[in-house]
């Protein structure tokens, strides 16, 4: 994909974390409540109303996904510029990382179904990749961060 391509989806990303942290600002306390009546979750040592515990989890995949968004735009933004393959490895890693971390939480807390957490972890090491795999294109001369092919010289 090219440069302005990872720049408009990591928009994207970014508006659809608005429209999720509204969405939890304005009316999803209220379903939760609803849902997760009675029920709480030990967290921390403190036994939390798991309605709580959900909306703090939704609003943060919703953080999560504006932070690896707007790294996405930078990416984006980097790739026109000074193309190389380790940038567009940290493209694919924050694009993997949104989805996976901040998806599974959205659905784990919009469903109960608490099997999706063992799939957040693995979308936050997809971001971890993707900070490393951006230090790395950031550091070298186009040439010197892994070549498109080798015959061809930037």
């Amino acid at each position: 994909m090219t440069g302005s391509r990872w720049t408009s989806l990591g928009a994207v990303f970014c508006l659809f974390s608005v429209a999720f942290g509204a969405f939890a600002a304005h009316g999803l306390d209220r379903v939760f409540v609803e849902k997760y009546a009675g029920s709480t979750r030990e967290v921390g040592g403190q036994t939390l109303p798991l309605a709580t515990k959900f909306l703090n989890d939704f609003k943060t995949g919703a953080e999560y996904q504006m932070y690896h968004g707007l790294g996405l735009i930078a990416v984006g933004l980097i790739l026109d510029r000074r193309p190389s393959r380790a940038a567009r490895i940290a493209a694919w890693m924050f694009a993997t990382g949104i989805v996976l971390f901040s998806g599974s939480l959205y659905i784990l807390t919009l469903t109960g179904v608490t099997k999706w957490g063992a799939v957040t972890p693995i979308g936050g090491l997809a971001f971890l990749l993707g900070w490393f795999f951006l230090s790395l294109a950031a550091m070298g001369k186009p040439a010197d961060v892994v070549r498109t092919s080798p015959d061809r010289a930037h």
